[in-house]
């Protein structure tokens, strides 16, 4: 892993200097070199580890351990239920056989010695095992088998090499500007893409890490307002649950220098909070995928003034460092300027194909990668429209919700827009939207009639719903397919808006 031999300079050079903490419980970074190292023998060069569990300091040894050397991992979300999980493991299991070592939330108490923390059960029981010493493995060789997110569907899965990551430190920590002082906080789970790969890239950097066993407000005011983290990593609706309640509660994050954003593109409304609460702070959001890596992004430094492409629904900014884009017609060729096609990436960054899955949905063009999310650029920037797996199609069109939602979202009284497809026997899908409105007194007729002169009539949505909570992954992430869901369902945290 191209964090190890990084690892084991910084543990000689500041052994006792604090490397990773979980709520009250840390390790130093010689602590977490020693103990990671003693679970080396748990697992032979070239097997792997299969890691399923909530954030502990046991999982990040093991996560250290189990990519040492030609060692892999296998990371799954905890939250995941208990079919999907038992799916996965079988279909891992057929191509990479049994794993070497399995890590699940039952596996957690194994070690546990009464009267001690859950930093001095991980000292005390890895002090007393011999292990050998961390390594990176060569560049080429697969250390990671990245799932793409999904809580019903077998999710495809992504084999990453050494080499791959090691690129991107080189550039998150050019483009972020990460350095050695910063304390960083993610306060998500350490088993998404996000989080493991901010505990990863603070490790290559020197910088230390944190986060909590789950999402807590308080816990992430108190943080930031009194053990001086300088830079949060999260999705955007942990950060506007963090801001707005921060404005209300008077929480100080003067100390924030940095906040970076992934996951869904950064709402007006978020961005304006989050510059009111951590007034301080240089905003990083950028636009990428598992199969690709990094691909965009953007910084906003307190100074910038929020207009224009700043504020558009669609911009993620510019090629990320070390990056080309362009966009391709379906015959693989680019497109000019203002054409929307599918997002190409040529970088050293790219994912080394699938273990399993549609090979069709990841398609390597000569030096060119995609995974066929739909965009355009202008002038340099690249603008998102959305997922090919987000794309409605009703009647014959073929649909971006993100369209009418950016439409949606500059009308009087609404907040936040969401809007997916539900199938229908005649038009292939019906459209659905559901906002979450400012004031009592909206009703579908007047989203109706401000939508008409904003968007195709064809593209406007049959109902309209109030959303009275945003739907959400177990990784924070909004989710159209849940939204969905619950429409069906009935449910009522999306009741129908009056007509």
């Amino acid at each position: 892993m191209p964090f190890l031999s990084r690892l084991d300079a910084w543990a000689q050079e500041s052994p006792r200097r604090q490397a990773v903490r979980i709520g009250h419980d840390a390790l130093t970074w010689e602590e977490l070199r020693s103990g990671a190292a003693a679970l080396l023998t748990g697992v032979p060069d070239g097997g792997y580890t299969l890691l399923q569990e909530p954030n502990s300091l046991e999982f990040i040894l093991r996560w250290v351990a189990g990519v040492s050397g030609t060692r892999r991992c296998v990371v799954l979300d905890a939250a995941l239920p208990d079919d999907l999980s038992a799916r996965i493991r079988e279909e891992v299991a057929a191509h990479w056989g049994a794993p070497d070592a399995l890590a699940t939330h039952a596996d957690r108490g194994r070690a546990a010695v009464p009267g001690t923390s859950s930093r001095e059960t991980v000292v005390v029981h890895h002090a007393a095992l011999r292990g050998g010493e961390l390594a990176d493995g060569p560049a080429d060789t697969p250390f990671l088998l990245a799932l793409t997110s999904g809580t019903a569907s077998l999710p495809k899965a992504i084999v990453r090499t050494r080499a791959s990551w090691q690129a991107s430190f080189v550039s998150s920590t050019e483009f972020f500007g990460l350095t050695r002082d910063e304390i960083t906080l993610a306060p998500g789970p350490l088993s998404s893409g996000l989080g493991l790969y901010a505990l990863s890239e603070c490790l290559h950097a020197g910088a230390e890490f944190r986060t909590l066993q789950s999402f807590d407000v308080d816990a992430v005011h108190d943080a930031v307002e009194h053990d001086g983290v300088t830079r949060l990593v999260l999705v955007p609706s942990m950060l506007r649950e963090l801001a707005e309640r921060g404005i209300l509660a008077g929480s100080d994050a003067t100390s924030l220098r940095s906040i970076v954003v992934a996951g869904a593109k950064l709402d007006p409304r978020t961005l304006e909070a989050a510059r009111r609460w951590a007034s301080a702070a240089r905003i990083h959001e950028y636009y990428g995928a598992q199969e690709l890596s990094f691909v965009s992004g953007s910084r906003l430094s307190p100074k910038d003034p929020l207009t224009g492409h700043l504020l558009a629904s669609t911009s993620v900014g510019r090629p990320f460092p070390g990056v080309s884009v362009a966009i391709l017609d379906p015959d693989g060729d680019p497109l000019p300027d203002g054409q929307t096609g599918s997002i190409a990436v040529r970088s050293g960054m790219v994912g080394d194909g699938y273990l399993w899955g549609d090979q069709k949905d990841f398609v390597r063009i000569g030096d060119w990668a995609t995974v066929h999310d739909q965009g355009f650029l202008r002038d340099g920037e690249l603008h998102f429209l959305g997922r090919a797996s987000d794309m409605i199609e009703s009647g014959g069109l073929v649909i971006h919700p993100q369209e009418i939602e950016k439409a949606l979202g500059t009308l009087p009284g609404v907040e936040f827009a969401l809007v997916t497809g539900v199938d229908d026997p005649l038009r292939g899908e019906r459209l659905i939207a559901a906002v979450r409105t400012g004031h009592r007194g909206l009703g579908e007729g007047q989203l109706r009639m401000g939508l008409a002169d904003l968007v195709d009539p064809r593209m406007l949505p049959e109902a309209f719903h109030e959303l009275r909570e945003v739907p959400l992954t177990a990784r924070g992430k909004v989710s159209r397919a849940l939204l969905r869901d619950w429409i069906l369902d009935g449910d009522p945290r999306v009741p129908r808006l009056p007509v």
